[in-house]
């Protein structure tokens, strides 16, 4: 590891397949004979789920199954997908409302999967999902990031996710009472939607013993451990591959709910089944980032050293929860809270809401961004209340090169670094002097 892993440069070997249009995407490898999987979507956010009716796309031209979650359930898949919650500040367990495949009793959110058509082609299996009816009693739509509102779960009635902590809370409160100055600044951190080149697809095939599912993700060796869960199969029941992935940025690098459908319409019809999300599908479905707000106070002794360091969070899971989804804005964030400055008096606090809108989850870096745009947006902040030099700021209060290897806060560890080094070459290599007066032309 230490000579092919650790800052060593890797030969790029695929470049070239790319560049000439020899990429093997899934919706290039898939059998000849795959059916095709059209899903119906709900076109409402919030609401009771009275019936879906599939009698009349059962009996369209090509169609070969219109399974809603009564038949997952007749078929003897019950699955939820999984996740995983963090701890709350009290030392509770955070609550883990079920997500299943489709849609029971209620839909959540716009794009929530209510059933699945399957037919010999994709115009029929279009055609025959149009005509599915779902019978939905609409409720009011939560999308404040507040307590309260229409319960989206039951077994969270305030619709408060978690209420995560880390740090010194008291301690941070005693620097800001004895503080020479305490900024504070708000950050909104607006939700993005990855938008990768290949939308998420996938296909599935069963021989009658084994199931071998491809699709347009991030790792083969999660996707085999749900599966198996999913089907209760065995080990070597079970193989999952990959091919070429035309963007994943962390949102394909979870189970999503038409996977387990997918495979469940392959295993019912002993024939590959086919599905691949059109763009709007995937505006609608996709896991997106971001979508938070933080609170910031930042506290200054008299010479404009930061003495504390508190943020209070509240951030957008959406309707359910994704695979890392609590872990994001708390565990990930605090790895990185303090950035690049001498400050171990911080206390951060998250809580997460459930909403009627999509799910949110890892992108791009996943938290770690948004600590820094919280952070460095507040140093920024602070620079133009307090009247100083924003980059005179940050030299005053970086981690000193002495210091490394350097201990955070939150007990991770820095090897090296030095950040004033960097600062004054970026200075430099962008004529950072000369800025006014290119502004100014």
């Amino acid at each position: 590891m230490d000579k092919f892993g650790k800052s060593q440069p890797v030969r790029r070997l695929e470049d070239r397949r790319f560049l000439t249009g020899a990429g093997r995407y899934v919706d290039d490898i898939v059998p000849e004979d795959a059916l095709y999987a059209v899903f119906v979507r709900s076109q409402v956010a919030h609401g009771h789920l009275e019936a879906v009716d599939l009698e009349e796309a059962r009996g369209m031209p090509g169609v070969a199954l219109a399974m809603a979650s009564d038949d997952l359930a007749a078929m003897g898949v019950n699955y939820s997908l999984g996740t995983k919650v963090v701890t709350n500040g009290d030392g509770s367990t955070p609550a883990e409302p079920r997500r299943p495949i489709l849609a029971e009793g209620k839909v959540r959110f716009v794009g929530d999967p209510v059933a699945v058509v399957v037919a010999e082609s994709l115009a029929q299996a279009k055609d025959a999902a149009e005509s599915v009816l779902a019978d939905v009693e609409e409720l009011g739509a939560k999308l404040d990031l507040a307590p309260g509102g229409d319960a989206i779960h039951e077994e969270v009635p305030d619709n408060v996710a978690f209420d995560w902590q880390a740090g010194d809370a008291a301690a941070v409160a005693g620097a800001i009472a004895e503080a020479a100055h305490v900024v504070a600044t708000r950050v909104a951190d607006n939700r993005v939607i990855c938008n990768s080149m290949e939308p998420r697809g996938c296909f599935a095939e069963w021989d009658g013993e084994r199931l071998h599912f491809s699709f347009s993700g991030q790792g083969v060796w999660g996707m085999r451990e749900d599966l198996i869960a999913c089907f209760g199969l065995g080990r070597d029941q079970v193989r999952v591959t990959i091919p070429d992935v035309g963007g994943g940025f962390g949102m394909k690098a979870f189970g999503y709910p038409e996977y387990f459908a997918v495979a469940a319409c392959a295993r019912s019809l002993g024939r590959p089944v086919r599905w691949m999300s059109e763009r709007t599908e995937a505006m609608l479905a996709d896991n997106s980032g971001r979508n938070l707000v933080s609170d910031t106070t930042l506290a200054f002794d008299s010479e404009f050293r930061i003495l504390a360091y508190k943020v209070n969070t509240s951030c957008n899971l959406g309707a359910y929860l994704s695979g890392e989804a609590q872990q994001i804005q708390t565990e990930l964030f605090a790895k990185v809270a303090m950035g690049v400055y001498d400050v171990q008096t911080i206390a951060l606090n998250c809580k997460g809401f459930f909403t009627n809108t999509g799910q949110v989850d890892a992108y791009r870096g996943a938290g770690r961004p948004e600590a820094m745009l919280a952070l460095e947006r507040s140093i920024d902040n602070a620079a133009r209340v307090l009247g100083v030099d924003p980059h005179e700021l940050r030299r005053k209060n970086f981690i000193s090169p002495a210091k490394f290897p350097y201990k955070t806060a939150v007990a991770d560890t820095y090897d090296v670094g030095d950040f004033d080094r960097v600062l004054t070459s970026a200075e430099a290599n962008s004529d950072c002097a000369g800025f006014a007066a290119r502004r100014a032309e």
